[in-house]
């Protein structure tokens, strides 16, 4: 069985526990575990166990997510080559380097079937590359730190692409085309409905909170901090906690579209539910287009 010369069958182990520890698992774990098991025989190998455990053990959502993504990739590859994930080795770990490179990358067939995807899209960019080279590194990492004699990390001599963290290629707003922007969104958005929760969103969004923090917090992680109305994030890079300043016009937008409500989630759907990031990401690109 691939990896039987860990400390011990994550079956075997589970199955004297009490409670199945896997309940606990996040929501990126249990996906890439239901994933992986459509792939390989749990009760012959580890790797499903294994790579779920890997991606419970990320402090961060976020790290969850695109270590998941990024595993995904460096699985397909090995399997495409005839090797099981915890058994390559440097060259194939170089291999799988310079197949990023030149592989096309899937996408949705336009008028296809539901889910239909071709392997027709250009390769992966040099973030996308490095998150992948990253995962599978990280996951090694951690076979490394559960085995009882050691794993040798094939990722290490693998060089990855260097991504300038201060570049990015999404062309910035004037200011004269951010006020349109906000102006739309609090005024002429199509749907009424969600004038107040969309504008108060993007003025949260602009005080440099990442997404996925700001989707995150609840009502009652509002508070009050030395004379500033301030938001306590959980979901911060690093899984951290921190305090961010609410600016006096932020605030009476979210108090306005919050309307007295002091309980669920910060932004939240019609039915009350977590608002996701691609709705987030469909908002911003209507309200563009009507800018």
């Amino acid at each position: 069985m691939p990896g039987s010369e860990l400390a011990s069958s994550p079956q075997a182990v589970i199955s004297t526990i009490g409670r199945d520890p896997r309940d606990l698992w996040p929501e990126q774990a249990r996906k890439l575990y239901e994933h992986l098991l459509a792939l390989y025989d749990e009760d012959e190998d580890a790797l499903p166990t294994l790579a779920a455990s890997w991606i419970a053990h990320q402090r961060s959502a976020n790290t969850q997510k695109s270590y998941a993504r990024g595993f995904r990739v460096f699985e397909e590859f090995a399997r495409e080559h005839a090797a099981h994930p915890m058994t390559v080795k440097y060259t194939l770990a170089d291999a799988f380097r310079m197949w990023l490179e030149q592989t096309s990358t899937w996408v949705r067939v336009k008028g296809g079937r539901p889910g239909e995807m071709t392997r027709t899209g250009r390769p992966c960019s040099d973030a996308s590359r490095r998150n992948a080279l990253s995962a599978a590194s990280s996951f090694f990492a951690y076979l490394d730190k559960v085995s009882n004699d050691g794993v040798k990390n094939p990722f290490d001599a693998v060089q990855r692409p260097y991504v300038d963290p201060d570049y990015s290629p999404t062309p910035g707003y004037t200011a004269q085309e951010w006020a349109r922007f906000l102006a739309v969104a609090r005024d002429e958005h199509r749907a009424a409905d969600y004038r107040k929760r969309s504008y108060a969103l993007l003025l949260l969004h602009t005080c440099c909170l990442r997404i996925d923090s700001l989707l995150n917090a609840r009502v009652e992680d509002i508070g009050y901090d030395r004379g500033h109305n301030v938001l306590h994030l959980e979901k911060v890079k690093g899984g951290g906690r921190r305090k961010k300043p609410i600016p006096p016009v932020a605030w009476d937008a979210l108090q306005d579209y919050l309307d007295g409500r002091t309980t669920g989630w910060l932004f939240c759907t019609s039915s009350g539910g977590q608002l996701d990031q691609p709705a987030v990401w469909r908002l911003v690109q209507a309200i563009a287009k009507r800018s």
